[in-house]
């Protein structure tokens, strides 16, 4: 019995190295036959590819179903992570809803009691916006609306909730916008609710600083800016957007038009304010002409004269 074990040991072992060495070359030769860049190793590769691979289709299901589960799960999770988004921005949305319309109706009911009329003559023209030739030395769009509009030099450009910039450049069909992020864009411009003045200079950044401010201490990072409407170039009150600070410390503008996708924009019709030359019914101090003025004047002096005489 122990002979017969023995003598299976002496069997196996040499068999077991035999087998190993044989399995080694074959992979040796697999190697090499894939790495050969021939026409005619290629064609065979791709004969055995065509024998072989059909076959294994029964061991793949399995790990092709695991990987399909895999990804169904990671596209569930997805799915349940912006669900949950969604509601908690729909939930916001609600909020801001609520507030919109509450503000809405405080403002028709103050513009009902304060009798506020607005201005008629500001309308506008909406133009699409052709092309964007801003470059790092100029920042400005071309309009598909021109002088054949109506379109003037200098009026406010607006994508719909903020400023943009102003008309340079008019042609027959086409007008350029000078954006306020330009370097030789300079707003005058008020800052809510201090009633702050100063002036928003572009800088060709999406950012631009606030200069000249009358009292930097009376402004804080969110205040509403607005056009001032000094100068007369842009109507006042045209929201531009809020202040923010930099690391720095320095006060900029978050501007409330997307800059980033100007599609639309409508140019106000601004044929500037009207001027008051005649007081009319103002009331004011009265002009005597000068012989009265003269005369009222002398008037105490030539009484203290008369009673000094009488005196005496």
């Amino acid at each position: 019995m122990a002979r017969n074990r023995g003598q299976d040991e002496d069997y196996v072992a040499p068999l077991r190295r035999l087998l190993i060495g044989v399995l080694v070359l074959c992979l040796l030769a697999v190697f090499l036959v894939w790495r050969i860049d021939s026409p005619r190793v290629e064609r065979f590769r791709a004969q055995v590819v065509d024998k072989v691979l059909p076959g294994f289709d029964w061991a793949m299901a399995p790990v092709t179903a695991s990987v399909n589960i895999l990804r169904d799960f990671q596209s569930y999770h997805r799915i349940h992570e912006q669900n949950r988004e969604l509601r908690r921005e729909l939930q916001q949305m609600k909020a801001w809803k609520e507030a919109a319309l509450q503000l809405e109706q405080e403002n028709a009911r103050l513009l009902d009691l304060n009798n506020v009329r607005l201005d008629p003559r500001l309308t506008y023209i909406t133009g699409v916006v052709m092309a964007d030739s801003g470059s790092p030395f100029r920042q400005s769009v071309l309009l598909n609306v021109g002088a054949r509009d109506g379109i003037v030099d200098g009026w406010a450009a607006m994508d719909g909730i903020g400023l943009v910039g102003r008309m340079s450049g008019v042609g027959d069909s086409t007008s350029r916008v000078l954006l306020l992020t330009d370097t030789s864009s300079r707003v005058p411009v008020t800052i809510q609710p201090s009633d702050q003045r100063a002036i928003l200079a572009g800088d060709n950044s999406s950012v631009p600083p606030i200069e000249f401010l009358e009292d930097p201490d009376l402004v804080r990072p969110g205040d509403r800016v607005v056009s001032s409407g000094d100068g007369g170039v842009f109507p006042a009150g045209l929201l531009i957007g809020q202040v923010a600070q930099d690391p720095g410390g320095r006060l900029r503008v978050r501007l409330a038009a997307d800059f980033e996708r100007l599609e639309y924009l409508r140019v106000l019709r601004h044929l500037g304010s009207e001027r008051i030359e005649d007081p009319g019914a103002l009331v004011g101090p009265r002009f005597m002409p000068l012989d009265a003025e003269a005369e009222a004047l002398d008037a105490p002096d030539t009484a203290a004269a008369a009673e000094d005489a009488g005196n005496g």
